[in-house]
C-alpha cells in the first residue's frame, strides 16, 4: 500500500461534482474508492465516510420532497443540505491534506 494524500483530498472533492456535471457526487467517490481501497493508505476509510455521507444525503433529500407540502419545510431542508454538501467535502479535504480526522455531520453508517 502507497500513501497518496493527493488522492485523498481528490476522492472528498470529487463530490462537488455534481456543481459541474449534474451528477456525480456518488458515482466518483464510489469508483475510487472501489479502485484504490485496497491500494492507498486512508482510502477505505475515508471512501466510506464519503459514501455513507452521500447515501444518507440521497436519503434526506427524498425525505424533504413530502415535507415541501408541508409549511414549505422541504424547502428549508433543501437549502440546508445544499450547503452542507459543499461545506464538508471541501472542510474534509482540508482536513486530510493537515493529516486530521475527516467527520461527516448527519451520516447514516450503511458501510462500515
Amino acid at each position: 500500500m502507497r500513501e497518496d494524500k493527493q488522492l485523498l483530498i481528490l476522492t472528498h472533492l470529487s463530490q462537488l461534482a455534481t456543481l459541474a456535471l449534474g451528477f456525480g457526487s456518488l458515482l466518483i467517490p464510489l469508483v475510487l474508492w472501489l479502485m484504490q481501497k485496497d491500494k492507498v493508505v486512508g482510502m477505505d476509510a475515508e471512501g466510506k465516510k464519503i459514501i455513507n455521507f452521500q447515501i444518507s444525503l440521497v436519503i434526506y433529500f427524498i425525505i424533504c420532497i413530502p415535507l415541501i407540502l408541508l409549511l414549505g419545510l422541504g424547502f428549508l431542508g433543501f437549502l440546508f443540505l445544499g450547503i452542507i454538501s459543499v461545506i464538508f467535502p471541501i472542510l474534509n479535504a482540508i482536513k486530510v491534506s493537515n493529516g486530521e480526522p475527516s467527520t461527516y455531520p448527519l451520516s447514516l453508517h450503511f458501510i462500515s
